[in-house]
């Protein structure tokens, strides 16, 4: 089944990942289970991907039996999973208008539109995925896509060759890059590409590129006060390399297989020096948060908790890891508006990396159950389980309810 579940239904989630009654799965694989069209069509992609024969088949019957009108709507609608996107570009007997709503949902994967740009034997087609500049330079397998398709228009073929050669057959400096990225509306990036002092190639500014979503007007770098200026310096090889292989044995920690792009990009990053992977940490996106949070230099990671972007859920996440520093860890135990998230709080208060102050202040607003589990856990230090168990006695006058 697929580990990637967009819709935020949880009916979807316990059909997919198999909780639901097996009646409810069966109904689901059928198109008969009450649900928004986008939630059925998630959940028989996933059944038609997955390994339970009877699912596979009933779901590949039931989206073949697809109304091309609903689907058509479903499709452009914004929530439509990039699965069931993916599924569908892939189906060459689908009416031409469907497939050009695929090609302009931003959600599609490009990797699908890749596929579908080298298989199709519609030009027009063709001509209109030539359009999207900015998807073809972020995707370049996109445009030899395109060059090798016999059914390419002269139009699309002038396209992708202008753009191979001024993106990726030229020497371009820094500045070309960012005037690029400018005028393709990427403020963000080519702000972030002009003050970069690391001396990206072509090739890795604009890889780097698709992380960075936050301009400088939304940033706020007062935090970066004197104490820290002698942590900026040039690391070695090895340290480097060290910390690289720190990276992705956290995520390998946490993840069963980690996707090739991924490690590309783990490799990029750390490409940088310090000064840039600061600026990354405070402008780039979740993926590049992810990364630097778990960078061993405290200026890169702190510079993860100050992006304006950082959501709720990934400061959780980050209060929860055993390998984040005190530092930071301290950081949000400090913040104002991360302080009234319960989850927050409780996630910093099971650390056993968080300082004992910040978790002995953050015990006094947890709930008596989980003062309880706290008094309990030997992964937390002794003076966290003895605070745990003095609020729990106070609070239920020395009973043991809770």
């Amino acid at each position: 089944m697929s580990s990637e579940i967009a819709s935020s239904n949880p009916v979807v989630k316990a059909v997919v990942e198999g909780t639901a009654p097996r009646p409810a799965q069966l109904a689901a694989s059928r198109g008969i289970l009450p649900l928004p069209q986008a939630d059925l069509l998630e959940i028989l992609v996933s059944f038609y991907n997955g390994n339970d024969p009877e699912l596979k088949e009933n779901s590949r019957l039931t989206l073949a039996e697809q109304n091309a009108e609903s689907l058509t709507e479903t499709i452009r609608s914004a929530d439509v999973a990039p699965i069931v996107l993916a599924f569908f570009a892939e189906r060459a007997d689908l009416p031409a208008a469907i497939h050009e709503t695929i090609l302009t949902n931003a959600k599609t994967p490009p990797g699908s539109i890749a596929k579908f740009a080298a298989a199709t034997q519609n030009g027009s087609l063709i001509e209109l995925i030539s359009l999207n500049q900015q998807l073809l330079i972020q995707n370049p397998a996109i445009l030899d896509a395109i060059l090798k398709n016999p059914s390419r228009t002269p139009e699309s073929e002038r396209r992708a060759t202008e753009i191979k050669r001024e993106f990726f057959e030229k020497e371009r400096g820094a500045q070309q890059i960012a005037n690029e990225l400018r005028a393709q509306g990427n403020e963000a990036a080519a702000e972030f590409i002009e003050q970069s002092d690391s001396g990206l190639s072509a090739e890795d500014a604009l890889f780097l590129a698709q992380h960075i979503e936050v301009p400088d007007r939304e940033t706020d770098d007062s935090w970066l006060s004197l104490e820290y200026i002698e942590e900026i310096y040039e690391e070695t090889e090895e340290q480097r390399q060290a910390a690289i292989h720190k990276i992705i044995g956290e995520l390998q920690s946490e993840e069963d297989e980690i996707p090739g792009e991924r490690i590309s990009m783990i490799n990029r990053v750390m490409k940088m020096g310090v000064k840039d992977r600061v600026k990354l940490g405070m402008k780039g996106d979740r993926e590049a948060r992810n990364i630097l949070i778990r960078d061993p230099n405290r200026l890169v990671s702190s510079a993860v908790v100050n992006n304006p972007r950082i959501t709720e859920q990934e400061v959780e996440s980050i209060a929860s890891m055993r390998s984040i520093t005190e530092d930071i860890l301290r950081q949000i135990a400090s913040n104002r508006q991360w302080a009234r998230s319960y989850t927050i709080g409780h996630s910093l208060a099971k650390n056993p990396r968080t300082p004992i102050g910040s978790a002995i202040t953050i015990m006094s607003r947890l709930q008596l159950r989980d003062l309880i589990a706290l008094s309990k856990n030997r992964n937390v230090s002794d003076a966290v389980r003895r605070q745990a168990q003095r609020l729990h006695t106070a609070r239920t006058g020395g009973g043991n309810r809770g």
